[in-house]
């Protein structure tokens, strides 16, 4: 079997590849993957270590010199981390400030108060998805927990009518909406323009979470009744503050880079002139890094100075908020190394040609890659990052709304079935005291429709623009 050369490995554009070329590649692909699966469920290594060693493994098996391996490796992986490190981080202080300020509290108890009876449902779908904009899936669930168990008992609700909305509103918002780590991670491996990324995220996101949500929890609830568990909820941020921000400042903020984001794309579209001075202004303020920069800078003056919160509190609420993120942060970069590990043997120019070859749709073969890898890793993360870097030569020929419908694609395709591999799956049936067994129907089946649903969204949309 004829080893790559290392020209090939270097090279920007890879050249064909011959039928012995695509074995010898697919095997490293399935080489690779495999130990980051083996490594992850059997041994419980961290997804960075797994990440690290499959790309070595890669490398190897598709016949590069290990130095070129771990060039292209620690490449991709600084590339990644350059392009989204900040906006995470940025991201989790303003979840920080959030949470602590009491801020997500007063969002929350806000619309509660407004809504009621039928209506439940569809208020902690929207409470869920709108605290779920700035904050990661895990802490948005503890956030969010308590106000579920108390509806459920002070409502007689069953918990999966309730419970199931709002873990759909986080979901989904996790895996299609950036400043979230998986899309962004996508949207820099296929150089997609975020905003227009972001339109049709919201977009897509709206009709799934209503179906995943409100609609499917109706049948949740009849193959699973269980009432909130009778156990010590978390403690509420609000509990030991004598007071906290008003409702419409902590909406202000939490929208703040949304619309920033939204509004540039929007200015492109309309102006679509580089050198006009407006929209010169709107690229600057619209870019993430400026577009959460400028939320948390709010954010200070809104959320944390109502919750009386003075100069000497902020380092320390900052340093909190960025500690958790130091593994999201290794393994979005360990996922970049791999992604580029896969670029320079050649493995995008394989995906492309048997692209060609099998007539798959680019959309369509974005999201099969990214669900098989989140059945076998668990990961939502992985399976983007991976994906991406797969498929990522498939964009260099399309629009800019279906390389964003591509970053979709893969976002849907990495929330696919979350099972026992999944630490969302445990953190789930911990909190709401179910059984494996209806984890599963619950949980699991959710994340599946959020799954289907998008995609086929995605594909509909990818026929009308």
């Amino acid at each position: 079997m004829t080893r790559l050369s290392v020209e090939m490995l270097a090279a920007d554009v890879p050249e064909p590849i011959t039928s012995a070329g695509h074995a010898q590649l697919g095997i490293a692909v399935l080489a690779g993957i495999a130990v980051i699966v083996v490594l992850i469920t059997t041994f419980k290594l961290h997804a960075f270590l797994a990440l690290t060693l499959g790309t070595l493994v890669l490398g190897a098996v598709a016949g590069a010199p290990l130095d070129k391996a771990i060039t292209s490796f620690t490449t991709g992986l600084g590339t990644t981390v350059a392009g989204v490190g900040v906006l995470i981080a940025l991201g989790a202080i303003l979840g920080k400030m959030l949470a602590d300020s009491g801020g997500a509290d007063q969002i929350v108890d806000t619309i509660l108060a407004r809504a009621g009876g039928r209506s439940m449902p569809w208020a902690m779908v929207l409470i869920a998805s709108v605290i779920g904009l700035p904050l990661f899936f895990e802490v948005g669930v503890v956030l969010l927990i308590p106000v579920v168990l108390m509806v459920a008992k002070r409502g007689n609700y069953s918990l999966m009518r309730i419970g199931i909305p709002a873990l759909a509103g986080l979901s989904v918002m996790h895996g299609l909406v950036p400043p979230h780590p998986g899309p962004l991670v996508a949207i820099d491996a296929v150089q997609a323009n975020l905003g227009v990324t972001l339109a049709l995220g919201v977009l897509v996101a709206i009709p799934t979470v209503i179906v995943a949500g409100p609609l499917f929890s109706k049948v949740a609830a009849r193959w699973v009744d269980v009432p909130a568990p009778d156990r010590m909820v978390p403690q509420r941020a609000t509990e030991e503050l004598e007071k906290r921000p008003g409702f419409g400042a902590t909406l202000a903020t939490i929208l703040l880079p949304v619309v920033l984001m939204l509004s540039k794309a929007l200015v492109d579209i309309v102006i679509d002139n580089p050198d006009n001075t407006v929209q010169r202004v709107f690229d600057v303020v619209g870019s993430p890094l400026i577009a959460l920069l400028a939320s948390v800078l709010v954010g200070i003056f809104t959320l944390l100075r109502p919750a009386g919160f003075g100069k000497d509190r902020l380092t320390p609420l900052v340093e909190k908020g960025l500690a958790p993120i130091a593994g999201i942060l290794l393994i979005v970069g360990a996922g970049g190394g791999f992604k580029q590990t896969l670029i320079d043997s050649g493995v995008g120019r394989m995906v492309l040609d048997i692209s060609e070859d099998w007539s798959i749709p680019a959309l369509l073969l974005a999201w099969l890659i990214a669900v098989v890898i989140r059945l076998a890793t668990g990961s939502a993360t992985v399976a983007t990052v991976s994906a991406a870097g797969l498929v990522a030569p498939l964009a260099a020929n399309m629009s800019t709304t279906h390389t964003a419908l591509l970053v979709l694609a893969i976002g849907a395709g990495s929330l696919f079935f979350s099972h026992v591999n999944d630490a969302g799956f445990w953190l789930v049936k911990e909190y709401f005291g179910l059984d494996v067994g209806q984890t599963i129907k619950t949980w699991s089946i959710m994340e599946t429709i959020i799954s289907v649903v998008a995609g086929g969204l995605v594909l509909l949309l990818s026929l009308i623009i």
